[in-house]
């Protein structure tokens, strides 16, 4: 069974992603296979340099992450620019990995943990997509004190992500991080239960 899980910026989906690597789920990080898509030698690398130029690349040859970010942050054209280039490398990767543990694995159940799963289309590489979500005061409070963000700078993060409104719209499950870690863990564990040992309805 291959899950699709996401969810906006401090919703917890990593927390999720941490319990059911515990129950039993091999868990594959998007972000990790994004850093990957960056490294030089990779088809991305030259074309992100293409791109942007050669002052996004660091003294270590490789792509200087946090300049890349300052060029794009706040610039919807470059950010475009950004993702045609890294989202399709990406799901390349996540499309390799989920193939090789689907054949070769004894996992029964993989999880794909994705912040832009939906922005990015990657819907149909699961059975299911479930959504982590939290309310914005809950998420507000837990960045700001994480990342020692400014609140307004934490608050333009968020509300520049797609609504959790528009993620239950596409969602086959969502989970409601509204309580604490417990009770998270509680919803996880039975949603487990519930989807993967007794069967999904899909």
């Amino acid at each position: 069974m291959k899950i699709g899980l996401t969810g906006g910026i401090g919703s917890g989906k990593s927390e999720a992603s941490r319990i059911l690597r515990e129950l039993g789920a091999l868990v594959i990080d998007a972000d990790i296979v994004g850093h990957e898509t960056y490294r030089s030698g990779e088809p991305a690398f030259g074309e992100v340099v293409e791109a942007f130029g050669n002052e996004v690349v660091g003294s270590d040859g490789e792509i200087d992450r946090r300049e890349l970010g300052r060029i794009v942050f706040g610039d919807p054209g470059n950010l475009n620019r950004l993702t045609d280039i890294v989202w399709p490398r990406i799901r390349e990767g996540l499309e390799t990995r989920i193939d090789r543990e689907s054949t070769g694995g004894e996992t029964a159940v993989l999880i794909v943990e994705a912040a832009v799963l939906f922005e990015a289309g990657w819907e149909n590489l699961f059975d299911e997509v479930w959504v982590i979500t939290a309310p914005e005061d809950d998420v507000l409070e837990r960045l700001e004190r994480q990342r020692n963000q400014k609140p307004e700078q934490t608050r333009a993060r968020v509300r520049a992500q797609m609504t959790n409104e528009e993620r239950e719209q596409r969602a086959d499950v969502m989970v409601r991080n509204d309580e604490d870690r417990t009770a998270l863990a509680a919803k996880v564990k039975q949603l487990w239960t519930d989807r993967t040992q007794q069967g999904s309805p899909k």
